[in-house]
């Protein structure tokens, strides 16, 4: 590798690793005579660096020079940082070379925006093209698309990519507008909108022509920035929840404030974002998705953020102990999946497991059931009679966050023994 190339791979590298949406899924390209890999069905393994970065896809940024000034980013235009722009031919020669030597399973690319969205957008198509013509690669593809592009180059960009993505950034216009004046929400929906209608098309295309060429067939994601600003959680699930209703729209990441400009009195002057908020919001979003919840349900107005201590569900489920005990042997699927401690898959077994006996403890427990949690919402015939409704919330509460941080809170109902003290 020319030394040159090198060191612009160390800057932009380094640059592009606070974009968290970089995982890849849900499409499949199979090795044909003649073409250079394959993407497979089940999306590429990832490992990653201690900082978070993905390394099983080249996570780069085709530029870092930016004409925009948004506080929250390393690669703003008054930051005084190295700089590097790659070619169009360097970067695919770059990916071919490393997809050979078996560095990684496919490209992530990223940049900031030189002269223009389109100009910057145009050579970003370039690279997926080249990549998909010139060398017939078949690996996994994700651009991440430059607010405010032409439709026209979105639409090339869904030809070649498997993955197209925009970023929302801040959940809110007026702080978007805060802490990035050149940017606005309608440049990010626009992209968007562009992508789901070229989805939309090309699954209808492909109903009456099979061998119709495909448009980003895994979809689009999007990330936000959690803790730069003051949205609550309510208000960025409900964003979510909204985005998720849009066809094609696969992922929102949601990605912890890292004070990387800290001179910015715009910014919060705390640290970073605790990263167990971080977890939180993916473990509501993923209620949202997989468990039937809505966005009101896990934060509302009177809990408008997510209780740190606890997960989303087991926090509803506290919320709410007139809704239980579930009868495993009676209740429907939708129910069953709000018990804490049911996941998916349990929830499946159990409905299924009905039609040949009845399920007991015993049998929840080979299902995978975490008993310990869900002992206090459901009923099954065998479990002693004390649900959350007779314990209270409160203490199932204390009990269970007890058992987490290593610690055993005593019965309530077990009578003590008082041992004098030794003088």
């Amino acid at each position: 590798m020319k030394e040159g190339v090198l060191e612009k791979l160390k800057i932009l590298a380094e640059s592009a690793k606070y974009d968290v949406s970089c995982s890849s899924s849900g499409t499949t390209r199979r090795n044909r005579s003649g073409t250079l890999g394959n993407a497979a069905g089940w999306g590429i393994c990832h490992s990653f660096t201690e900082d978070g970065r993905c390394v099983s896809l080249l996570k780069i940024m085709l530029t870092n020079y930016c004409v925009y000034d948004c506080a929250y980013c390393i690669n703003r235009r008054s930051n005084d940082i190295r700089r590097a722009t790659f070619s169009v031919s360097e970067l695919v020669e770059l990916t071919v070379e490393f997809y050979r030597r078996n560095y990684i399973e496919g490209l992530f690319l990223s940049s900031g925006v030189v002269r223009s969205p389109d100009y910057t957008m145009e050579r970003m198509v370039r690279v997926a093209q080249d990549l998909r013509t010139v060398h017939r690669f078949g690996g996994y593809i994700h651009l991440k698309s430059i607010p405010g592009a032409s439709r026209e180059l979105v639409d090339r960009a869904g030809l070649y990519a498997d993955r197209l993505s925009v970023n929302v950034e801040i959940p809110t216009e007026h702080n978007l507008k805060r802490l990035a004046p050149e940017k606005d929400h309608e440049s990010v929906f626009r992209p968007m909108q562009f992508i789901q209608q070229g989805v939309l098309a090309s699954a209808e295309e492909r109903r009456r022509f099979p061998h119709a060429p495909r448009f980003a067939p895994a979809g689009q994601s999007t990330q936000m920035i959690v803790g730069a600003t003051d949205e609550t959680d309510r208000q960025i699930l409900t964003l979510s929840s909204d985005l998720y209703r849009r066809p094609g729209m696969k992922r929102v990441y949601y990605s912890g404030f890292v004070p990387v400009n800290s001179y910015d009195s715009r910014l919060p002057s705390l640290g970073q974002v605790p990263l167990v908020r971080e977890h939180r919001l993916y473990q509501a979003d993923w209620l949202m998705r997989f468990y039937g919840f809505r966005a009101d349900e896990i934060a509302d107005d009177v809990h408008p953020c997510l209780d740190l201590e606890i997960d989303p569900k087991l926090a509803w489920a506290l919320r709410h102990p007139e809704a239980f005990p579930v009868d495993v042997n009676r209740a429907d699927y939708a129910m069953i999946l709000r018990v804490p401690g049911i996941g998916v898959k349990s929830a499946a077994l159990i409905v299924s497991s009905r039609r040949h006996g009845r399920v007991t403890a015993s049998v929840l427990k080979k299902m995978g059931v975490v008993m310990k949690k869900a002992q206090y919402f459901i009923t099954c015939g065998e479990l002693p009679l004390r649900s959350v409704q007779d314990l209270r919330p409160e203490y199932v509460r204390r009990v269970l966050t007890a058992r987490t941080a290593g610690r055993r809170l005593p019965d309530e109902n077990q009578l003590s023994l008082p041992f004098p003290e030794k003088s």
